[in-house]
This record gives structure tokens, C-alpha cells and sequence, in this order.
């Protein structure tokens, strides 16, 4: 009976290949141990089949951005954490490829404030984390909240115009109601307590908040703890 090897071995040996274009392989999840995927080199085989898919490329990994839906009162680290193969929404699955590598060397950019629930962005990609720091202060953030309480129109409108509270400034937002309950707020740029002034402002309770839009990225349809990828097409 032969010793357990790496699987980067049994690959250097089947192909001819460099440990490197081994590893790339494998990482990539072009490898397939008995029909099953493998993404680890260390991953250790005896006699089974080792394959390599077909159109496998021996490239490192594209740096990928995540979306979630993060739950109110959870620590960034925690909804990172939190998102793995089982998490990827149901909806967003169709012509994606998850890859655990994707989920190692994630940021947490333009963070939720304390208390917030709604869209989270993790990225692994230099290139979003840039453009989003250098704009965070002009790119339109959407909120929906919960309130208690009654505003009119005018009262509404006055928001967009900029008001003061306690001396203070506040940044200007569009405000509608979304229902009775709900406003829809868009503003740039939200400090912590910011939104909460707002409320206080407007002489109403709020009761919770949730980011649904940050730029020309919204969260869509995904459902609470659950995550997709940024889409080629979406620019922040």
C-alpha cells in the first residue's frame, strides 16, 4: 500500500507540471479527488482518482468583493467569518464559481455603523478599496429606517435644504416615506449618530436602520446573514 502524498504532488507527477502550476490548479478548483473538488494542496492521497477539469488554467486568483446583508449588532469580524459556500444566497448562485480562497484576505470598506443592519462590503480587490476611500465622502448612501412617530412633507423637504440641530449641522438628505413606519434616506457620506439626529430633528423615534445602497451598488434581494458577489457590471 502506497504512503499518503500531497495532492500537489500527485499532480507534479501526473502532469509533468511545476509545484507552482500544481498549487494553481488546485487552488483554482480545477482539481477533482474521486469526482470530488479540491481546493487544498496539503490535501493528502492514496489510490484515488485525481483529475484536472476541463479548461483549467493555471492562474492565480482573481481578487473577488462580497455583499452581505449583515445583521444589526454584528461585529465586522463575526459576518466575515460568517460567510462561506453554505451562505451564498440561492439567487446569486447560477454562473459563479465559489472558491475558498475567496473568503481569506477579506476588508471590511465603508463599514456599517454600530446598530446598523443591511449592505456590508468585503473585498479582496485593491482596486475597489481605493476607489471607494478616495469617493466615500461624494458616493449616495441609501438607507431605509424604522421610526416611530409622524413627519410631513415639508418637514421632509427641509432635509434636503440642510438643517441644524443642537448647534449642530447635518448632512443633507432626501427623505420620502416608504410606508408608514419606514422613511427611504439617501445621504453622502453618514457619520455615526448622524442619522439618528436626522430622526430627532424630524421628532421621530428611530427604531433601526438598514443600508440597502452604497453608490451605484445595491444590496438587491439578499436575504438576512446571506452574501453574492460584486458583479463585473456594478461600479461603486
Amino acid at each position: 500500500m502506497s504512503e499518503p502524498v500531497r495532492l500537489s504532488k500527485r499532480l507534479v507527477e501526473q502532469l509533468g507540471c511545476s509545484r507552482r502550476e500544481a498549487e494553481l490548479y488546485i487552488e483554482g478548483g480545477w482539481v477533482t479527488v474521486d469526482g470530488v473538488v479540491v481546493e487544498q494542496p496539503q490535501f493528502k492521497v492514496e489510490q484515488q482518482h485525481v483529475e484536472l477539469l476541463p479548461g483549467a488554467r493555471a492562474e492565480s486568483l482573481e481578487p473577488v468583493t462580497l455583499l452581505l446583508h449583515q445583521a444589526a449588532g454584528m461585529d465586522n469580524e463575526t459576518a466575515r467569518l460568517g460567510m462561506n459556500m453554505t451562505s451564498l444566497s440561492e439567487a446569486h448562485r447560477e454562473g459563479v464559481r465559489p472558491l475558498h480562497g475567496h473568503f481569506t484576505r477579506q476588508a471590511c470598506i465603508a463599514p456599517l455603523e454600530p446598530g446598523a443592519s443591511g449592505l456590508q462590503v468585503f473585498t479582496q480587490d485593491w482596486r475597489v478599496t481605493r476607489k471607494i476611500n478616495a469617493d466615500l465622502r461624494k458616493l449616495e448612501q441609501e438607507f431605509v429606517v424604522q421610526v416611530r412617530g409622524e413627519a410631513s412633507a415639508q418637514m421632509l423637504e427641509r432635509l434636503a435644504r440642510g438643517v441644524t440641530r443642537n448647534d449642530r449641522e447635518l448632512p443633507k438628505a432626501k427623505a420620502s416615506w416608504q410606508n408608514e413606519t419606514h422613511l427611504r434616506l439617501v445621504l453622502k457620506n453618514p457619520q455615526p449618530g448622524q442619522i439618528s439626529e436626522l430622526c430627532a430633528y424630524l421628532r421621530l423615534e428611530l427604531l433601526g436602520m438598514r443600508r440597502i445602497r452604497l453608490g451605484g451598488v445595491s444590496m438587491g434581494k439578499l436575504a438576512l446573514g446571506q452574501w453574492r458577489y460584486l458583479m463585473g457590471t456594478e461600479r461603486f
